[in-house]
């Protein structure tokens, strides 16, 4: 068999390409020497001589992968199989049979054309139908709005849009379609005002609240053709982009054909046509005029175009509304979806949409056993979209109380709660592929839809168990949260230095901001006072417990506040409050400590100074003249001791005051009035095996707490005073004494020079002979 060198060249290079894009990083090159070679490459001009395609590749690569950094998970990329690269084969093929001759292109496109196409048509039961294939998933419906004009308005060809103004044509969607999708259309064909585009509201009584109102359209339209209007298009859903609902497509058929309009239809649900088991409403989308089809999600295939099937007998109004073309290049668009649909085969295209299927029922299975879970589905035999979330309702019926109405905002806060489910189960279980979606009655719910992600992430029956198994953990975190968010609010403001702070789209239990003393000051002033004490403050509660405190600013505009996060079972909110409030109140007597104690010290030696003065003209006095020479004041000492009456003196740092040392003498030590007072204590001193603010069992945590201070205070005191190696005789020493000087009949005593934040000093003495006590003389400094 003969095969063109340059195929198979192309093949050869594609594969090469592949390894070395899809690889992170080459094991061989240092990250450093790869960063080099991004920085250096990417903003440099054209080499002279070229690049090899190695090279090429490699500064692809490097492109791809040089934001990445180590410590933050890397994106989870698409699962490119061997079918993936059929498609990406297409592209490159695309370009290679583009330079054939024009007659063996001609030949080749239609091949290629009339098979996808009749191979489409076949795989979807859509009889008789043509292939538009686009890019943009919108521009097939574009262009059916073109063709639909061109066929209901005779004239349109030759006159243009001002033949529109004779009758104005209506455009028809349901709420529930994609947000823009009539505007675009509106802006795209012939600048149709948006008055042509009527929205219909999805059913409020009977039937789903993501259907059309089939009622309510019938009187709309009615309305517009007694107006003088012409009922153009209707766009319906085989399955939502929200909730995966399908609209009464049959009764839709009957109502477009009694009025004469066109019926398009698009949605993931239309995947389900090329099943065996088929469910009735999504049957009928086989008679609807023309539907949009996105492979690339379903099978799994990277740069595949969407196709729109669509039917239409009159070849020249197709080629002026751009459905089909005669520039042979525009044909090959189709190339990609005619590698990978002959790869896949019928069997492996059906295979891979059942195991889509199968995946959504076994989570829909699972979730019925959850109590806290409310599930959002069409029909649950054969519904390729789970939508859930977590119920305020639900939860207060399998706790035995209810809830309902028990805070202001509580849909807020469980559409935060649930979306903080969704993020959670994502980066547990990033093969789920589950997202967040906004409904309009349920809120914010978690949705699975495995026939856009199943393909590309590879999801397995194991990653649904898994899933499961991580959202059965995650409950009781959301009940326990739900419950305590009351209990925390009614704590803070237990507390006056505390301001609760009420944000519905923070997921935990809630918000505080410490409010410091300081009336004093001006609201500038004060803000940076608030602003640094809470700053300092969630950094010491980070250290005690770094996954419960945030500042929590990607959720809100508050500022200064901290976000206490989920909560667990065993989660003591009192004693969160507590200490949250005993931190706060250290820092800011801390604060005021520090910004007072230049004051206090300058006043301080003030004073030292006064006093030293009155001490040394006391001094002169009671010693006289004579003493104060130095060889004459050293003999008369000598002979004539004389004992001072001056005192000495300490500077108190707490107190901010100069005391008397003369208690020290009488009482052989300090006495406890000069002890600084005791440093505040956090009351989340952590015990041997317990963990903060956390309860232990439900019967033994009354007894925890009742003996948990008494051991926590001797703990502490036994940190702050050592108990001595040997025992010691019983002292009349209040506890606070730090120091003891003993007594001796030949030396006399002197105070300490520093102990319990004092200064104290004392003048020198002069020696005396042995066996006379020499007096003692004493200058506060």
């Amino acid at each position: 068999m003969m095969v063109d060198p340059t195929l198979a060249e192309m093949g050869k290079n594609l594969n090469e390409a592949m390894k070395i894009l899809e690889d992170g990083r080459k094991a061989s090159e240092p990250d450093a020497d790869r960063r080099q070679f991004s920085r250096s490459s990417i903003p440099g001009p054209l080499q002279g001589d070229g690049q090899d395609v190695a090279s090429i590749l490699q500064l692809v690569q490097n492109l791809m992968h040089d934001d990445e950094e180590e410590d933050k998970p890397s994106h989870r990329m698409q699962n490119v199989g061997e079918q993936g690269h059929m498609a990406l084969l297409g592209h490159s093929l695309a370009a290679y049979i583009s330079v054939l001759d024009r007659e063996r292109l001609r030949k080749l496109i239609t091949r290629i054309a009339s098979d996808t196409t009749l191979w489409l048509c076949r795989l979807f039961r859509y009889e008789s139908g043509s292939a538009y294939y686009h890019e943009d998933d919108r521009e097939g419906l574009l262009k059916v709005c073109r063709l639909v004009i061109n066929t209901r308005y005779e004239d349109y060809s030759t006159e243009g849009y001002t033949v529109l103004n004779s009758r104005q044509p209506v455009i028809y969607q349901s709420a529930t379609c994609r947000p823009g999708l009539g505007q675009h259309l509106c802006s795209q064909v012939a600048g149709l005002p948006l008055s042509s585009l009527c929205t219909v509201p999805c059913n409020t009584m009977f039937g789903s609240q993501h259907q059309m109102d089939i009622a309510l359209l019938d009187k709309l339209i009615r309305e517009d053709v007694e107006t003088g209007k012409l009922p153009l298009l209707l766009i319906a859903n085989a399955g939502t982009p929200g909730a995966g609902h399908t609209d009464k497509l049959g009764r839709l058929k009957e109502l477009c054909e009694q009025y004469g309009m066109w019926l398009h239809i698009e949605g993931v649900n239309l995947a389900t046509l090329a099943l065996w088991e088929v469910s009735s409403p999504v049957t009928a989308a086989t008679r609807s005029d023309s539907m949009t089809l996105t492979l690339g999600p379903w099978l799994g295939l990277p740069a595949v175009p969407a196709v729109t099937l669509y039917r239409h007998e009159d070849p020249a109004l197709s080629l002026a509304a751009g459905l089909t073309s005669s520039q042979p290049v525009e044909k090959l668009r189709a190339l990609p979806l005619w590698l990978s649909l002959q790869y896949l085969g019928h069997d492996g295209i059906v295979e891979k949409i059942r195991h889509a299927v199968e995946l959504s029922q076994q989570l829909l299975e699972k979730l019925k056993t959850l109590a806290s879970i409310k599930t959002s589905v069409e029909d649950e035999l054969n519904s390729p979209v789970v939508v859930f979330r977590f119920s305020q309702e639900t939860s207060a019926e399998s706790s035995g109380g209810s809830v309902e109405g028990y805070f202001a905002g509580e849909r807020e806060v469980l559409d935060s709660l649930n979306r903080w489910l969704c993020e959670r189960l994502a980066q547990l279980v990033p093969a789920s592929g589950v997202d967040i979606v906004e409904l309009e009655d349920e809120g914010t719910c978690v949705r699975f839809t495995p026939l856009m992600t199943a393909a590309a992430l590879g999801t397995q029956r194991c990653d649904v168990d898994l899933l499961v198994e991580r959202l059965t953990e995650l409950v009781p975190v959301l009940n326990c949260t739900l419950r305590l968010r009351l209990d925390f609010r009614e704590e803070v403001y237990r507390h006056s230095a505390l301001s609760y702070i009420e944000d519905l789209n923070w997921p935990g239990l809630g918000a505080v901001r410490y409010e410091p003393r300081t009336e004093e000051l001006n609201d500038s002033k004060r803000q940076l006072e608030v602003e640094k004490i809470n700053s300092e403050l969630l950094v010491k509660l980070r250290e005690l417990d770094a996954d419960l405190f945030s500042t929590g600013l990607e959720f809100g505009p508050e500022k200064d506040c901290i976000f206490i996060g989920m909560a667990t079972e065993d989660l003591d909110v009192a004693e969160l409050v507590d200490t949250i409030a005993a931190l706060g109140r250290d820092i800011e007597e801390n604060g005021r400590l520090l910004e007072n104690m230049t004051e206090v010290v300058r006043k301080g030696i003030q004073e030292a100074e006064l006093q030293l003065q009155k001490d040394n003209q006391d001094k002169l006095m009671e010693e006289g003249v004579l003493r104060q020479i130095p060889l004459v004041g050293s003999v008369l000492n000598w002979f004539s001791p004389f004992q001072s009456t001056v005192k000495g003196r300490t500077f108190n740092l707490a107190a901010g005051s100069l005391d008397s040392t003369e208690p020290t003498y009488s009482m052989k030590a300090q006495t406890g009035g000069l002890a600084s007072p005791e440093t505040p204590t956090s009351s989340a001193k952590r015990l041997p095996g317990q963990r903060l603010f956390r309860r232990e069992g439900a019967g033994g945590s009354d007894s925890h707490s009742e003996t948990s201070s008494v051991g926590q205070a001797e703990e502490l005191s036994r940190e702050r005073f050592p108990q001595p190696t040997t025992p010691t005789p019983p002292s009349p020493v209040p506890d606070e004494a730090v120091s003891v000087v003993p007594e001796s009949p030949e030396t006399p005593q002197r105070p300490p020079t520093q102990e319990n934040g004092e200064v104290g000093t004392q003048e020198e003495e002069e020696r005396e002979p042995v066996g006379q006590e020499a007096p003692v003389e004493e200058m506060g400094r």
